[in-house]
């Protein structure tokens, strides 16, 4: 039996690093490129058109824009509005979707020839008769807007960015340690502190208010402003390992199903040195309110290079730096899906198709969607197919049915029994 595969459902002309999901338009949005260097690689965020095409998923590039020297290395969405990190430097990026006017399909395509021929990679999608989500005659235009810069070591690289819950405000992390919050649009900066000794790796800004940061000194801090709320101990209610330090690799907020007013943390622990017999990565849950430990299980030897959450809280998305990709569920960490090596290189960010907008009629038949790029400028689709469950009712008319039974059969061969 075969390797399982991934369906390839873009290919850029620059390695990917960066991927967010618009979900009011349906919109893929992959950025990277090549850096300063002369190599030839260009550097630009592609906007991908999402459609179902009898019964398939099938991305096609809507727009390219040009970042020019610089590379996109991460990427933060609200509504219409792209935080995209670039070297040491934050750009604001605002694109808008229109109807086109006055032109045949034909001329459409031929005056979209801005970057390389799109690639209509595939998956496979229960058919359903007569339903396709293919939009005609759409424009996307994108306009810069301010950018800053917001990191200072001596070899400064912004390496996270993410936005507060109401977009009036985003947070950046990098390789100087330092936290720094900045007003939307305007980048006006309102805030900075030292979060951690040596760079950040990953920060999440809660709806409450609170900030939770991890970085390079195995540290894992809760934050309410500037002041430290508390530090995260994965390993209280966990495995020990004495001769193998950990560090905390990725943090996301997530929703509790269900219950939409609390929230869950998620975080990823990987070793903090490589070894010839590497030992496993964990993923842990914590109380979104408390930060105490709710749950700590294994994700295997490949250390794990990206997480992201559902927008339901549902579902987690994980990355390897050997290219595989899993799907985990939330509640219990357990498996659900997984394709070794398929990329066959470090995956860079992982983001869910988004439940609400035109995410149900991307999504067909399948539970959920999710989409991987990596250095080899692969945009990839993974779908979850939907799990079979049997309704409470049925469950509750096979029991009664099996005690009648029960019932007859003693009566049959005990006369009297009853």
């Amino acid at each position: 039996m075969g390797r399982r595969r991934a369906p390839e459902l873009y290919r850029a002309p620059f390695p990917l690093y960066a991927l967010q999901v618009d979900p009011s338009t349906g919109l893929l949005i992959a950025a990277g490129g090549g850096g300063a260097a002369k190599t030839g690689i260009k550097n630009g965020v592609h906007f991908l058109q999402l459609e179902q095409i009898n019964g398939r998923l099938s991305a096609s590039l809507l727009h390219s824009h040009d970042t020019e020297t610089r590379a996109t290395m991460n990427l933060a969405l609200a509504g219409n509005v792209l935080a995209a990190g670039q070297d040491a430097h934050c750009q604001l990026l605002r694109f808008q979707t229109h109807q086109q006017k006055g032109k045949t399909k034909a001329e459409k395509a031929g005056s979209k020839e801005q970057g390389p021929r799109q690639r209509k990679g595939a998956a496979p999608v229960e058919k359903k008769s007569g339903v396709e989500t293919h939009q005609e005659g759409i424009e996307l235009s994108v306009e810069n807007l301010q950018a800053v810069q917001t990191d200072f070591s001596p070899d400064p690289f912004q390496k996270v960015v993410c936005f507060n819950h109401d977009n009036t405000l985003l947070a950046t992390g990098g390789t100087d340690g330092f936290v720094r919050i900045w007003k939307v649009p305007s980048l006006e900066k309102v805030l900075e502190f030292r979060a951690h000794e040596g760079e950040i790796e990953d920060l999440a800004l809660g709806p409450d208010g609170k900030l939770v940061t991890v970085g390079w000194d195995l540290k894992a801090s809760v934050w309410q402003k500037d002041q430290l709320v508390t530090q995260l101990h994965w390993q209280e209610n966990g495995p020990t390992f004495s001769n193998t330090p950990y560090r905390y690799q990725a943090c996301r907020f997530g929703q509790v199903p269900d219950q939409p007013t609390r929230l869950r943390l998620f975080t990823v622990q990987i070793p903090h040195k490589r070894l010839r017999q590497p030992p496993p990565c964990y993923l842990t849950a914590w109380d979104g309110s408390t930060f105490l430990p709710l749950r700590t299980k294994s994700c295997g030897h490949e250390v794990i290079s990206c997480l992201s959450v559902s927008e339901s809280g549902t579902f987690l998305g994980l990355g390897t730096v050997t290219g595989s990709v899993a799907i985990y569920i939330a509640f219990s960490l357990q498996r659900l899906y997984y394709v070794r090596e398929a990329h066959g290189i470090v995956v860079t960010d992982v983001a869910f198709l988004p439940e609400k907008g035109r995410g149900p009629e991307l999504l067909g038949f399948h539970e959920t969607a999710l989409f991987s790029v990596a250095v080899d400028s692969r945009c990839q689709l993974h779908l979850l197919p939907s799990r079979r469950s049997v309704p409470v009712w049925l469950l509750l008319l096979l029991c009664v049915g099996l005690i009648i039974t029960t019932i007859v059969l003693l009566q049959s061969v005990f006369p009297g029994f009853l």
